[in-house]
């Protein structure tokens, strides 16, 4: 596993958390992902990930619901809603730019490690699906 894939899963378990409690005060955030990731620039890119998700929530979800055909956010596993958050959040916004295929094929790992024997595929088709009819940058 590389660092920044731990990164990826931290950020992933941030998400995940703050789906469960969204009260979580920043000092506990910042302590877990101290207590996981050592390296600073790490920290950095997992916790700007974390945010940018959070900034994001509400675009994101909308373009998850628009492109999960017939499935709501609130009947997915929450691994899998988190994954795609994840995921969609750097197709559209990496914070260093990241290509797309990278981040889908780091976004399917992670729902291998931590989703079900089905979260791969769903991951992969809905982040493809996203890559494939964003909008061109400009």
């Amino acid at each position: 596993m590389t660092n920044r894939t731990r990164a990826r899963e931290v950020a992933l378990q941030l998400l995940f958390q703050r789906d469960a409690n969204p009260g979580v005060p920043r000092a506990v955030i910042e302590r877990f992902l101290r207590g996981r990731i050592r390296d600073l620039s790490l920290s950095t890119f997992s916790l700007a990930l974390y945010d940018g998700v959070v900034e994001k929530q509400t675009e994101i979800d909308a373009l998850l619901t628009a492109t999960a055909s017939n499935w709501r956010l609130v009947r997915m596993a929450p691994v899998d809603r988190n994954v795609l958050r994840l995921g969609t959040f750097e197709v559209l916004h990496s914070p260093d730019a990241t290509p797309a295929p990278v981040v889908i094929n780091e976004a399917i790992e992670i729902a291998r490690r931590y989703g079900s024997a089905d979260s791969p595929a769903f991951v992969n088709g809905v982040l493809d699906k996203i890559h494939k009819t964003r909008p061109a940058a400009g």
